[in-house]
């Protein structure tokens, strides 16, 4: 009976969003528009830079004047996008485990002793089918998707890195229109609990409430913006997702259209607010009424703060 229902609901979800996040949605909203910006001179920092969607961000980035601290932790994938990188800007390869909070810091501490971060992205994220925890003993997807960003933001805060004039946009997912923020699920304690495709949604639902804390911390502090790239036909959906991708493959979007909007993003910077943003519109966060009662953002942000204190408490 759990089978069935759980089936009827991925039937509804598909239904209801399959035009919108598929690439025949960009076409709509976005269609041939260009992107004439110019980040000549500005310091980004690309998470998860190696593949697909951050991939195509730090190389769009790049070709538009940037210089991109690229993080991701396969140093050959590293040299070869620092390889590949076009136009006036470059890459700036930085080989860090995003899964593992004491590298993050040692990464973040390092660039940050380095001047100003004008646009974050937190983009590197994983659906993980099997628990398995991390040398600090946090659930690799969580300390990945949610853990590892929350760490981030606060290094590079900490050293001066993040300003009233930076940019924070954080990459999360379609999935999380199912999900109430349920802090419980954020992390399960063993194998038998674990639910890679719920956890998945939690940690980017959990990634639009962040998004809302860090816009409320006043005039001095970075601006945030949280979007989704749709349907995109990535590594990570090959590995995690096949049947959903046999299903729609040949609606689902390229890489370079679900990074458009983080680009467009960081060169309009539009009034922050309430929504999640998708082909450079601002979308309602929630599409069904019961996922507006999940657990406040300063819940989130003092489960996070825990949570981090024990992984720093676990290390190695």
């Amino acid at each position: 009976m759990g089978g069935m229902i759980k089936a009827l609901g991925a039937a509804i979800f598909y239904a209801r969003f399959a035009r919108p996040f598929s690439r025949l949605g960009f076409k709509r909203r976005v269609g041939d528009a260009g992107l004439q910006a110019d980040f000549s001179g500005q310091r980004w920092l690309v998470t998860g830079a190696t593949g697909g969607i951050g991939r195509a961000i730090a190389l769009g980035a790049a070709a538009r004047g940037a210089t991109v601290l690229a993080f991701a932790r396969d140093a050959r994938k590293l040299a070869a996008l620092e390889s590949e990188a076009r136009g006036p800007g470059k890459v700036v390869p930085v080989a860090v485990d995003l899964s593992l909070m004491h590298d993050i810091r040692r990464a973040a501490a390092q660039v940050a002793g380095e001047g100003a971060i004008d646009v974050l992205v937190h983009n590197v994220g994983v659906m993980c089918h099997e628990f398995a925890r991390t040398a600090e003993g946090v659930e690799q997807g969580l300390a990945t998707n949610l853990l590892g960003h929350w760490v981030l933001d606060g290094a590079l805060r900490e050293g001066g890195a993040l300003t009233a004039g930076s940019a924070i946009i954080s990459m999360s997912s379609g999935g999380m229109y199912g999900a109430a923020l349920d802090l419980a699920v954020l992390e399960a304690a063993d194998a038998g609990t674990h639910d890679g495709f719920l956890a998945y949604a939690q940690h980017k639902r959990a990634q639009v409430a962040l998004t809302h804390y860090w816009n409320r911390q006043g005039p001095g502090a970075p601006r945030a913006w949280v979007m989704h790239p749709g349907w995109v036909d990535t590594d990570g959906v090959r590995t995690a997702l096949p049947g959903f991708r046999k299903l729609f493959r040949a609606l689902l979007r390229n890489a370079g259209e679900g990074a458009d909007t983080a680009l467009w993003l960081a060169a309009t910077r539009p009034a922050t607010g309430e929504g999640i943003w998708l082909d450079r519109h601002r979308d309602d966060e929630h599409a069904f009424g019961f996922t507006r009662q999940g657990a406040a953002d300063e819940a989130l942000v003092a489960w996070l703060e825990q949570r981090a204190l024990g992984a720093a408490g676990r290390r190695g």
